[in-house]
């Protein structure tokens, strides 16, 4: 018998790396039913688009870019486009009336049922459950990142209130996977070559606490850190509970990146109250003092949001002084959005866009050169880079980040002198800084005949084989 012919798929996932996650989740079903991955959406008879709707700009994009690749079923091979993720979950049955050029609709929690789907003589147009699902390590999964680093997901949902914030409407309540769950993934990405482990949740530090025995953050770091990988980084660790274990397992363990992503949202106790953060400044000052005074050389990222309705000058001036006294390694800003469905969005004294497109400007500003200071402190420096590869920009340079940029987040390492191998981890002496990235040379490198180099990293990029990734802006920090 003949071997069945494999159909082309071409895939855009828009959005936040746990969005990314979704679409590996889709990848590894998809290919399981016999797809391959091709380049250009033009060659592929199947066409899929995972979209964002955080805001009102993120599911304008969706549908430009949806609209845009239906057209390929005029001009193309498609047959069959489908449309997945937040924005369906949200609008699903406004888009199956307005978009009638899709052939499926699938919301948060009935991705993984995409294989079946396409597979079936007769399927529903609209799959929209109530989000509950939360994908196992006996999924199958394709990794979309360079082969040296992977996206892990621990949780899905969020229990929060917040009142700027959609997510929890759109991803449902927190559902925790096990920690063996979490550790048997983490082994498979190991095994696959994966070097570095970046955690995702809505809410990382509230991990466990839906599940029997209430298993904490830390209890699963100690488990991860015997895997075979080189650095464990922490996105999106909720700032209302963050346990003294916590912070020594982050200082005390070599393996997790001395690296927080901890969104703190303001400074004003007004405004916190008005977001229904649960906590006041004072804790959050109090509690970023602890976690840099026990973690040495941390970098510490987090987001704020301008223009929240109600916010006043001296609210905003407040804000601007907590930031200039703190001197965030990383900062993201977040221009407030007015999103039906939240809290925020009902109410009053909304801020004039033009006001919160100033106050973006003025605290981007205030960043931007505590960041030069802090880079500049670094010429001279000698630092562990793990390697991606050459420079979109140049091949002349290499490029790489340490242990405090995450990646797509974080400015880089740019290397002008010395070589290395995509997914290799070297010793750079810094020797320039620039607002966000570094420029350095290689001083020391292990045997490059120790490291095993797949065909896959060869190719640094983050839009590989036919899978195209559009993230969201830097100031658009989820959670």
């Amino acid at each position: 018998m003949a071997k069945s012919r494999k159909k082309n798929l071409y895939m855009m996932t828009l959005g936040c790396p746990k969005n990314r996650v979704d679409s590996e989740v889709m990848l590894g079903a998809l290919q399981h039913k016999g797809y391959q991955l091709v380049q250009e959406p033009e060659a592929a008879e199947v066409i899929v688009v995972n979209t964002c709707a955080f805001l009102k700009a993120a599911e304008q994009e969706s549908v430009d870019n949806i609209l845009e690749l239906a057209e390929y079923k005029k001009s193309g091979s498609c047959s069959t486009l489908v449309v997945t993720g937040c924005l369906v979950q949200r609008h699903g049955e406004a888009l199956s009336k307005s978009l009638p050029e899709v052939d499926h609709f699938l919301g948060t929690s009935a991705y993984v049922q995409i294989g079946d789907l396409l597979a079936a003589e007769a399927s529903p147009r609209q799959v929209i459950p109530d989000p509950e699902y939360i994908h196992t390590a006996s999924v199958p999964k394709v990794n979309s990142m360079p082969g040296y680093t992977a996206y892990l997901k621990v949780s899905e949902g969020c229990d929060n209130k917040c009142a700027f914030c959609i997510i929890p409407t759109l991803r449902g309540l927190q559902r925790s996977r096990t920690i063996a769950d979490i550790v048997k993934e983490a082994h498979q990405l190991a095994d696959q070559g994966v070097m570095e482990l970046n955690l995702v949740a809505q809410d990382l530090t509230a991990y466990g606490h839906d599940l029997p025995g209430k298993p904490k953050l830390h209890d699963l770091l100690r488990e991860l850190v015997k895997v075979d990988v080189h650095w464990i980084r922490l996105h999106y660790a909720y700032p209302r509970v963050f346990p003294d274990e916590l912070i020594e397992v982050i200082a005390s363990e070599p393996k997790i990146a001395k690296y927080l992503d901890m969104p703190l949202q303001h400074a004003s106790d007004r405004l916190l109250r008005s977001m229904k953060r649960g906590r006041e400044s004072a804790f959050l000052e109090q509690l970023v003092t602890k976690i840099r005074s026990r973690v040495d050389n941390l970098s510490f990222r987090t987001s704020m949001i301008v223009g929240l309705p109600g916010e006043t000058e001296e609210d905003f001036e407040i804000l601007v002084d907590f930031v200039k006294k703190l001197r965030f390694e990383r900062l993201g800003v977040f221009q407030y959005s007015d999103e039906p469905g939240t809290a925020a969005y009902e109410m009053e004294h909304k801020v004039p866009k033009r006001t919160i497109e100033r106050r973006w400007r003025e605290i981007m500003a205030v960043q931007k050169r505590i960041s030069r200071e802090q880079n500049k402190a670094l010429i001279g420096q000698q630092l562990e880079v793990l390697v991606e590869g050459r420079s979109p920009e140049t091949e002349l340079l290499l490029v790489g980040r340490h242990q405090g940029q995450a990646p797509e987040i974080d400015g880089q390492v740019y290397i002008n002198d010395g070589m290395a191998y995509p997914g290799e981890l070297v010793t750079v002496e810094v020797t320039e800084a620039h607002d966000y990235d570094l420029v350095g040379k290689v001083v020391a490198r292990h045997d490059p005949k120790q490291k095993k180099h797949s065909a896959r990293e060869k190719v640094p990029t983050h839009a590989r084989g036919g899978e195209k990734i559009v993230t969201p802006p830097t100031w658009l920090a989820p959670r």
